[in-house]
């Protein structure tokens, strides 16, 4: 295998390679893939990749749609048939359509609820939206999220604006996502986190270590080194550059 020079790799645009987290410095190398379709090896694109640029003590993350990519966990849009549940709770998701805020549909869309639903279940969504009902004019905001689940809120409805087709789709959340962190683990020997990333904010829904948490993975891709547009930077290195590896 040809080991490749990670130095040869740029930020995407906006982005730097280097942030600070507790008192360390890492480094983020996004990593640029073809456009990658269903049912794809995980495996596969990562050892064609991304180990030729691997050390010991490297952290993989992964974007979460692209674990869905591959297990076929999208859906055309046209194919979803919102409920009255669904069509309801949407209307009440501000988006910021129409502002300069606006980064895209979200939740706001009655296909997108009913996907959301689906992976949280009717009761957990009703009293999730019955807690916020209550909590938001107190200044609480998050709880319709919070309560509902990682899963629900990992739903994507469009998943990109620009990068065809899969503005036509809707995807769900990854299925095992520890399980697949955990097996590229022993694949590769690399610590792995399936991470979602956007301007709502950064957590995992799967990890191959528990050393890793929560705190440290949102620090880290804090400002979504990987893009949220058409970069095709599914997946990421992260790399300590000071003694201490995370």
């Amino acid at each position: 295998m040809e080991i490749k020079d990670i130095k040869d790799i740029r930020p995407n645009k906006g982005k730097e390679i280097n942030i600070g987290v507790g008192g360390e410095t890492y480094a983020r190398y996004p990593i640029k893939t073809p456009l990658i379709n269903p049912g794809d090896s995980l495996e596969k694109l990562i050892n064609d990749l991304v180990e030729p640029y691997l050390q010991q003590g490297d952290l993989i993350f992964i974007s979460e749609k692209v674990v869905a990519i591959s297990q076929k966990r999208i859906i055309p849009i046209k194919e979803i048939k919102p409920s009255g549940l669904a069509r309801f709770l949407s209307r009440n998701v501000k988006n910021n359509w129409g502002t300069k805020e606006f980064r895209g549909f979200g939740h706001g869309t009655p296909m997108a609820m009913e996907l959301f639903i689906r992976e949280a279940g009717v009761p957990r969504v009703v009293f999730a939206a019955g807690v916020a009902a209550i909590t938001r004019p107190l200044g609480l905001k998050g709880a319709f999220y919070a309560l509902s689940g990682k899963r629900a809120k990992s739903v994507d409805c469009p998943m990109s604006f620009i990068l065809y087709p899969y503005t036509q789709y809707a995807k769900l959340a990854p299925l095992d996502p520890n399980g697949v962190a955990k097996k590229l683990k022993e694949k590769f020997g690399n610590e792995v986190v399936i991470v979602d990333a956007n301007y709502r904010g950064v957590y995992s829904l799967g990890k191959s270590t528990p050393k890793l948490t929560e705190r440290f993975i949102h620090d880290v891709f804090r400002d979504n080194p990987l893009g949220q547009s058409d970069e095709q930077t599914p997946f990421c290195i992260v790399r300590s550059q000071n003694s201490k590896a995370y």
